[in-house]
């Protein structure tokens, strides 16, 4: 009888040290698959930051070598022929604009879709798709009629012609991401504050927006690098040099009849890294909107 169990025993031992080893594998390949993709994902931007302090005629004629000296040519001729100032103090005042009067709007509405009560819960569905069918307009389709609204209500080269567009191609994406998480809010915290005595407005200013912080902070962050990037509006509807924004600035640095391909690359540059910097610092918050909705308590 010993025998038996001992042999159990040592078959269970080994077994287990089978699953472990296979766990390691595949832990250990899970990782090297994981730096294989960061480099990828990184390769472009390192070469584009090496092109930056090349001359142009290394860039046209050596672009994979590595540049023998570190220029900062580059950059002072990106600074000098843009003003990058102002094109980031114009990018920054859009999106803050845009961001506060969105998520204000955005979250008043799915409040209300996913909160009150309907005569009908067809009217409800009806609603929500109608918000979020805007994810499957594209940008280029809206063009023409927004410039021509924009030129009718005489707004074009001034900040509300691109805070207005952004805050309605926003909309679609932020219904998504808030009604997600508010489903699996728990009503008995408003429940409670309501036996507390808050209002609607205390409710939702107080209780509700502070505890979803986490979805706000990544409908702020893809906001703002949507609107940082963002180039077909601001194209159409800018032309007044002292209202360009950066994306815009930046396609616009070449001459007539030549280009200059290293001024180009590093203030493709001087536009990413900021994104970089904040992307890096707020990628906690995106991982946590984008799953705070996914687990109910």
């Amino acid at each position: 009888m010993s025998y038996v169990s001992g042999t159990a025993t040592g078959s269970a031992v080994k077994e287990a040290k089978v699953m472990k080893k296979g766990r390691m594998n595949g832990s250990a390949g899970m990782t090297l698959l994981a730096y294989l993709v960061t480099l990828i994902v990184l390769l472009p931007f390192l070469w584009m930051l090496l092109l930056s302090f090349k001359t142009n005629s290394d860039i046209l004629n050596n672009p994979f070598s590595l540049p023998k000296t570190l220029s900062f040519d580059n950059y002072e001729r990106a600074f000098t022929t843009l003003n990058m100032g102002l094109l980031y103090k114009n990018t920054f005042i859009i999106a803050v604009i845009t961001i506060v009067i969105e998520v204000l709007i955005t979250f008043m509405s799915s409040y209300a879709l996913t909160r009150m009560v309907f005569r009908s819960e067809r009217l409800r569905n009806s609603l929500t798709a109608f918000l979020l069918a805007g994810l499957a307009i594209p940008a280029f389709i809206l063009l023409f009629p927004v410039y021509r609204l924009t030129l009718s209500f005489g707004l074009l080269n001034t900040y509300a012609s691109l805070v207005i567009p952004y805050i309605a191609t926003s909309i679609s994406f932020n219904t998504l991401l808030f009604t997600g998480f508010l489903r699996g809010f728990p009503r008995e915290v408003e429940e409670a504050a309501i036996i507390d005595g808050c209002g609607l407005l205390t409710l939702g200013r107080s209780v509700v927006f502070p505890i979803i912080m986490p979805v706000v902070a990544t409908v702020f962050i893809f906001n703002m690098l949507y609107i940082w990037n963002e180039f077909p509006f601001a194209v159409t509807l800018i032309s007044d040099e002292t209202m360009t924004t950066i994306s815009l600035g930046i396609s616009q640095f070449k001459g007539r009849f030549n280009i200059d391909y290293g001024g180009i690359i590093a203030a493709s540059t001087l536009l990413i890294i900021p994104q970089l910097v904040f992307f890096a610092v707020f990628q906690r918050f995106i991982i946590e909107g984008m799953t705070a909705g996914a687990v109910k308590g």
